[in-house]
């Protein structure tokens, strides 16, 4: 029987973690799925950045950040070696919980592979199937409750 994983999920607050997010964001958008190396750093000051650690080992990381529509949840990444252990929904349900309280309209741009983990928060699929950075996506929004 595996031994049960530790997986924490912190909010950034220095350059030095923030630099570890950034690196695996590098490498799961940029290197593993190729994305312009361009598209992924944007918006990087607006936004409220999170690290997942798997038994102390850094192995996820996500943000959000306010924007005109409302709550956007993104780049959302877990490194391969750490997949299918529950990082993500930890991810998902920390950056949820961080939103402040007026947060009434929350979203995000799910790639397809990924939409069923976004579902089981609450979110659901609205409008067009659509492209970006290369990767088919599709817009989802959180109901409300």
């Amino acid at each position: 029987m595996p031994k049960p994983v530790e997986i924490k999920v912190n909010k950034v607050n220095n350059p030095e973690t923030l630099q570890t997010v950034f690196a695996i964001r590098k490498e799961v958008f940029v290197v593993e799925q190729k994305c312009p190396p361009e598209l992924e750093w944007e918006h990087e000051e607006d936004s409220h950045h999170f690290l997942a650690l798997v038994d102390g080992e850094p192995a996820g990381a996500c943000r959000w950040r306010k924007t005109d529509l409302g709550y956007k949840l993104e780049r959302f990444a877990v490194l391969k070696q750490h997949r299918g252990k529950g990082v993500a929904h930890m991810m998902v349900s920390t950056a949820l919980r961080d939103l402040p309280s007026d947060a009434d309209y929350i979203y995000l741009n799910a790639q397809i592979d990924a939409m069923p983990l976004y579902a089981k928060s609450g979110f659901e699929k609205v409008g067009e199937q659509f492209e970006e950075a290369g990767i088919q996506h599709f817009k989802m929004v959180k109901k409300r409750v």
